[in-house]
C-alpha cells in the first residue's frame, strides 16, 4: 500500500464507502416517504429530509447538491426498479403472449402494492418542479418503447407507427387505470391483472391486424 493510496477508515467493521452508501440509502428511503405524501415535492426540504432520516445535513449534502438532484435519484430509483424487474419478469416467462403480457403487468402491480409509496410517486399530481415534470415525461416515453420493443421481438416484426400508437395509448390507460384503482376503484388485484392482460392484447392484437393491411 502507497502513500497514495491510504486505507479507508473502518468504523464497527464498515469501510466509508458502504457507510456513505447506506447514508445515502436512508436519504433515498426519506426522499421517497416525503415525495409520496399528500404534498409531494412540496414536502421535500433538506430538514424534513435529514429529520426522517436521521442524517446530519452535512450527510445530505455527501451524497446531493440539494433536494432536487435528491427527488430526481428517488424518482430514477422507482422508474429503473419497475422496467428492470418488469423485463426480467416478461423475458422468464413461457413462450405465450398471453402469458408474457400478464407476468409484465402482474410485476408492476406487485411492485405497487408492495410498497404504495411507488404508485403514489408515479401517479401523484403534487409535482412541482420542471425537472422532475420532464423526468416523468421521459418515464411516459420508456414504457410504451418498452411494451413495442417487446412485442415486436415476441412476433418477430418490424416497428410501425401503428403499433407505437397502440403502445402509447396501453401504457396511458394502464397508468391511468392504476390511479383509479390506487383511489378506490373497486376490482381485487388478480381482477385487475386479468382485465389488464386482456386489453393490453386486444389492443395489441387490433394494431397488427393493422399493420398487415
Amino acid at each position: 500500500m502507497t502513500a497514495m493510496q491510504p486505507a479507508q477508515r473502518r468504523y464497527g467493521g464498515v469501510q466509508g464507502d458502504e457507510r456513505r452508501a447506506r447514508r445515502r440509502a436512508r436519504l433515498m428511503e426519506a426522499g421517497l416517504d416525503l415525495l409520496s405524501e399528500d404534498q409531494g415535492e412540496a414536502n421535500l426540504t433538506v430538514r424534513s429530509v435529514c429529520a426522517r432520516s436521521g442524517l446530519a445535513a452535512r450527510y445530505f449534502y455527501e451524497s446531493f447538491p440539494d433536494r432536487e438532484a435528491l427527488a430526481l435519484a428517488v424518482y430514477d430509483h422507482v422508474v429503473e426498479e419497475i422496467a428492470t424487474t418488469t423485463a426480467a419478469a416478461v423475458a422468464v416467462g413461457p413462450p405465450d403472449a398471453r402469458a408474457r403480457t400478464r407476468a409484465g403487468l402482474d410485476n408492476i402491480v406487485r411492485l405497487i402494492v408492495d410498497d404504495p409509496r411507488r404508485g403514489r410517486l408515479l401517479f401523484s399530481t403534487a409535482f412541482l418542479s420542471p425537472s422532475l415534470a420532464r423526468r416523468r415525461l421521459e418515464a411516459a416515453e420508456l414504457f410504451p418503447r418498452l411494451l413495442g420493443g417487446h412485442t415486436r421481438a415476441f412476433y418477430g416484426i418490424p416497428g410501425s407507427a401503428v403499433l407505437d400508437l397502440a403502445a402509447q395509448f396501453a401504457v396511458g390507460g394502464l397508468a391511468q387505470a392504476l390511479t383509479a384503482w390506487l383511489n378506490g376503484l373497486e376490482i381485487d388485484q388478480e381482477q385487475l391483472v386479468d382485465h389488464c392482460t386482456d386489453m393490453f392484447l386486444a389492443l395489441m392484437s387490433l394494431a397488427l391486424r393493422e399493420d398487415e393491411r
